[in-house]
């Protein structure tokens, strides 16, 4: 009889604070919607890969080309303003992943392999380069909104990501590798016979870039996006000279949104 009490105390204590929790909730949804302020938390998937632009003439084939899983999830703060509130600032925080896995056929390629003995070897590579790319950063976006409709936002801005986990690394094979220029010492892959390479540390730290999205109400919470995010920073740092090209991060990241 005594537990049977101390539970009916306890369920109402839980609903009581529920209740007040909820009550703090909406008094501050309404004093956000009354200042033009929305809070939107989103997850979605980045589609895309890190590419020169445009391709150079040491890229002579895509073979293979695979989009690994790339997850985002983040949010984001909205301050809308003018007579209908059609403009707006957006800025938020999100952590990402973004990757691919690529096979090209190249020429003259520069490359620094790992031989069968742990030493590295550089030169210039012709045949197949395997390559796997990715990185999690955690992204700030600083956006200018326009509502074309009440369910319809399109924006624009830069974007800054700070790179917490880095890797470009892969495989050279059926091919040559001639060491230090294209009139250097041949040394040839073929068959099963393999090279790895690992650019990671080579890869900078920080990444900055220009989105362009659009936003869709499908219900009252429910948002839906895509947002396109193009990198104008190359992928590798300013005194990395094996590749002789840059490199630039290219997504398409779509998904979903949850707004308050």
């Amino acid at each position: 009889m005594k537990l049977t009490k101390n539970i009916l105390v306890l369920v109402m204590l839980i609903s009581s604070v529920s209740v007040l929790a909820q009550s703090d909730r909406n008094r501050g949804i309404i004093w956000s919607s009354l200042r033009g302020l929305e809070y939107e938390v989103k997850a979605g998937i980045n589609i895309g890969g890190a590419s020169p632009i445009p391709l150079p003439s040491e890229i002579r084939k895509i073979d293979s080309y695979r989009p690994d899983l790339a997850l985002s999830l983040g949010a984001e703060v909205s301050k809308w303003f003018g007579v209908k509130e059609q403009y707006g600032f957006i800025f938020g925080l999100t952590i990402e992943s973004k990757s691919m896995r690529t096979d090209a056929q190249v020429k003259n390629y520069g490359m620094k392999i790992i031989g069968n003995g742990g030493e590295e070897v550089s030169g210039q590579w012709t045949g197949n380069v395997v390559t796997k790319f990715r990185t999690s950063n955690l992204t700030l976006p600083l956006l200018f909104g326009y509502k074309v409709s009440n369910r319809v936002n399109l924006k624009v801005g830069p974007y800054f990501s700070y790179v917490l986990e880095r890797d470009f690394s892969g495989h050279v094979y059926d091919g040559y590798l001639r060491e230090g220029d294209p009139t250097g010492p041949k040394v040839v892959y073929e068959g099963e016979n393999k090279a790895t390479y690992d650019f990671s540390k080579d890869l900078r730290k920080f990444q900055w870039g220009l989105r362009l999205g659009t936003e869709w109400r499908a219900f009252k919470h429910l948002n839906v996006f895509a947002d396109l995010n193009w990198g104008l920073n190359d992928i590798f740092k300013k005194d990395f000279d094996t590749v002789t090209f840059s490199m630039y991060p290219i997504y398409l990241n779509v998904g979903f949104g949850y707004a308050f």
